[in-house]
């Protein structure tokens, strides 16, 4: 069973011990995504978490690479609206030098200025192949529509002119209102010894000073309406929702079985219907997004013209 504790700073840690199996991973959740981004730098989120694998005072961005795999673990990172998660699993014989790891780009990244400057190119490139591959386009346009007037409609990417302009101050006055113990979550999970590890916790994340959580967010408005957006595709890409629930609601299950009626699997009505018995479509589903104060619902289809 799981166990919730709290490091000597506040930061909550959320830990489940599971000694029959032979592996452990551990997780950094941080309350900063695109929701918490004004305008002018929104993409930051994303655009720090590359930032974060480019080096830290103690080990250089290949040292890090080389470092995981010769472990045989996986480190890696992803950015939301609303969280950004670091996260690392390896056998459990190695979880120590995973901690050291991860922890270590978590505290000391130095954020070169080189690294960005080449790093932007590449975040440059992601937004480019988002943009060229429809199914994925679409969910950014149906969002910048339908919670247009507040952030949760922006795009996670940012786009070419805010990524552009980016510069290490911007990071490191991002990370001063953001990455504080009153916007972080640890979790662990595997084969590990909890009391260790929340011990090794206290003497570094449990070091991140507290500081003022800032403006509350603001529940968006749901904007019905229809939004066409034509590009030269060989299939029409169509995206149909409406408001659905925040992550606490009550209902949060009931729309998940909903979920999975509708879209979700192989079995499910939109599934069996378009694709096996009438064969229109390769891509049909349904999906739930829910966000702290708010969600969608939709249907997603691919289609000939």
């Amino acid at each position: 069973m799981y166990k919730k504790t709290h490091l000597r700073n506040g930061i909550p840690f959320v830990s489940e011990e599971l000694s029959h199996t032979h592996s452990a991973c551990m997780g950094i959740w941080v309350k900063a995504g695109s929701r918490f981004e004004s305008p002018e730098i929104n993409g930051i989120s994303h655009f720090l978490e590359h930032m974060f694998f480019k080096g830290t005072s103690s080990r250089s961005q290949k040292d890090i690479a080389f470092e995981i795999d010769s472990l045989g673990g996986d480190l890696n990172a992803f950015t939301s609206k609303e969280t950004t998660t670091f996260y690392i699993k390896v056998l459990d014989e190695y979880m120590e030098r995973a901690f050291d790891l991860l922890s270590d780009i978590f505290l000391n990244s130095t954020f070169p200025e080189d690294e960005m400057e080449r790093e932007k190119m590449i975040v440059l490139e992601e937004i480019r192949m988002v943009e060229d591959t429809p199914d994925d386009y679409i969910h950014d346009l149906f969002s910048e529509f339908t919670w247009r007037g507040n952030s949760l409609g922006q795009k996670i990417l940012g786009t070419d002119e805010t990524v552009r302009s980016f510069r290490k101050e911007t990071l490191l006055s991002y990370i001063d209102r953001h990455y504080h113990a009153g916007k972080i979550v640890v979790s662990a999970a595997g084969n590990f010894d909890r009391e260790r590890l929340e011990g090794a916790l206290n003497e570094t994340l449990g070091q991140i000073e507290e500081k003022a959580q800032g403006n509350s967010l603001v529940k968006p408005l749901f904007h019905p309406g229809v939004r066409i957006h034509e590009k030269d595709h060989a299939e029409v890409h169509l995206l149909l929702g409406t408001e659905g629930i925040e992550q606490s609601s009550e209902l949060r299950y009931c729309i998940l079985l909903l979920n999975s009626i509708i879209g979700s699997g192989v079995s499910s009505r939109l599934f069996q219907k378009i694709r096996e018995q009438r064969g229109l479509a390769y891509n049909v589903y349904s999906f739930v997004s829910s966000y702290f104060d708010t969600g969608l619902f939709g249907v997603y289809v691919g289609t000939s013209p």
